[in-house]
């Protein structure tokens, strides 16, 4: 541990939380590309945050509405296969962590935003997505995908390449 990197076991659960945030990332993605129905229209719609007004906007102009329910099917699905394969695993989580805040910004768990009666995974600013955004933020920090993913395979191609380059 004296050289900043982590053992293995906090690895592999670091590694296991990716794979778990990755797989719901692409199960929401999915769901809502394989619903002809779903739109982001609704949750803009009901947009309480401080930003309600931009995204109610976004909600009332079809063309931005559209571009923002192709955005948010693909965008969820690409991050969530990403982060399973541990590929561009530092991307992968930026993205998240913007969807989430976008999400959060749109409908956040604050006192007078909400009905009197909390939801569930709404716990008075410390949302279910907050959780999840600081789980990306730690696989963000911490590299799992040179541990355990495609991003090792690539990260040693660049090496081995740096290394004969500069041999």
């Amino acid at each position: 541990m004296d050289d900043g990197k982590l053992s293995r076991w906090p690895m592999i659960a670091i590694t296991l939380l990716r794979v778990f945030v990755g797989w719901h990332f692409l199960y929401e993605g999915l769901t809502k590309l394989m619903s002809p129905t779903w739109s982001a229209a609704g949750y803009m719609k009901a947009s309480r945050g401080p930003f309600a007004a931009f995204f109610k906007w976004i909600a009332s102009q079809p063309h931005l509405l559209d571009n923002a329910n192709l955005i948010t099917m693909y965008g969820l699905t690409i991050v969530g296969v990403l982060l399973i394969l541990g590929l561009f695993t530092r991307l992968a989580s930026l993205a998240g962590i913007g969807f989430i805040l976008l999400f959060y910004l749109c409908n956040p768990p604050f006192v007078g935003y909400f009905y009197s009666i909390p939801t569930e995974g709404s716990s008075l600013i410390v949302h279910k997505n907050l959780v999840e955004l600081s789980a990306l933020f730690v696989i963000l920090v911490t590299g799992s995908g040179r541990f355990a993913g495609l991003d090792r395979i690539i990260h040693g191609m660049f090496a081995r390449r740096t290394r004969l380059a500069t041999a």
